[in-house]
């Protein structure tokens, strides 16, 4: 077999390798929406979700007790958008109803912000 005949292989890279500007955007707490969106005569074009850092796990079991009360029923409520509305809500200081009128693409966006701030290593 000659050399010049053998593929060249690709570096192969980390999975956690992410892009500077992926990483940058997974430390900022802004949600950007789609398109501007109008609750209680105000319009919003984003939302501030910096207070997930200072919520407790008494929130947590407050967030589950909104879950369940309104009929969730998830072995991982953490994941279901009821759970991450109640959670934003008291994240942003907004009430929970400005979540859940979300177009269903920005509240997915909510969502994966905050299970994001979950999940990630610091």
């Amino acid at each position: 077999m000659e050399k010049d005949n053998i593929p060249e292989i690709a570096e192969i890279t980390a999975i956690n390798d992410v892009p500077e500007q992926e990483a940058e955007d997974q430390d900022t707490f802004e949600v950007a929406f789609s398109k501007p969106y109008r609750f209680e005569g105000k319009v919003y074009e984003k939302i501030d979700l910096s207070g997930l850092q200072d919520l407790t796990a008494e929130d947590m079991i407050q967030a589950e007790k909104y879950f369940t009360r309104n009929g969730g029923i998830s072995s991982t409520p953490e994941l279901t958008v009821a759970y991450v509305c109640y959670i934003a809500a008291k994240a942003s200081d907004m009430p929970v109803e400005f979540f859940r009128r979300l177009t269903p693409k920005d509240v997915i966006k909510v969502k994966n912000r905050v299970t994001l701030f979950f999940y990630a290593e610091d």
